[in-house]
């Protein structure tokens, strides 16, 4: 079942192939940016990478989407068991800021920022070549910090698949064609 408070927080375009989404996380700053930048908890909600924190230094993320939750739900067609992608850091200003190549399909780049006890994630993905791109990122990133989001706070993910197909769809809906 997905979880209605992942459901309302929609990632927006913010220029023509610009997708942004922001979440609140629980603190401190730099728990998060560990989720973010140290392979073992990355890989927990999105992809592990060993990733050498400076300009211009080359890492290689490796997905297994069926690992991040119990059941892993109905991988769509046309997905393999394991993905990896070539990518390159272009900014980093720990812990408030990270940024890196997104092979094909443009560049990433992770803002936190202190609320009192909580962190301000916002997650901007620029220069994304096309709709059925977009449409697969902005569900692949929504459902990726939805499971972020229970992780940092001790709960169980919805499932990724079954969460991610139906993202799919309502982004379809949601976004300008």
């Amino acid at each position: 079942m997905i979880d209605p408070a992942t459901m309302l927080a929609f990632g927006v375009l913010t220029e023509p192939a610009t997708l942004t989404i922001q979440r609140l996380l629980p603190g401190p700053i730099e728990r998060i940016w560990a989720y973010l930048t140290e392979s073992d908890l990355r890989r927990q909600w999105l992809a592990a990478a060993h990733m050498e924190l400076k300009v211009g230094a080359p890492f290689e993320f490796v997905w297994r989407n069926n690992e991040l939750t119990d059941p892993p739900g109905q991988r769509p067609p046309g997905f393999a068991d394991e993905h990896r992608m070539q990518s390159r850091i272009t900014e980093v200003d720990p812990p408030r800021k990270l940024s890196f190549t997104w092979n094909n399909s443009g560049d990433v780049t992770f803002e936190l920022e202190p609320k009192g006890n909580e962190v301000m994630l916002t997650l901007i993905h620029r220069r994304l070549p096309d709709r059925p791109t977009l449409l697969k990122v902005a569900a692949g990133w929504h459902t990726h910090l939805g499971v972020l989001v229970a992780r940092a706070n001790g709960r169980q993910p919805d499932t990724f698949w079954d969460t991610w197909s139906h993202l799919k769809d309502e982004y379809d809906q949601r976004l300008p064609a």
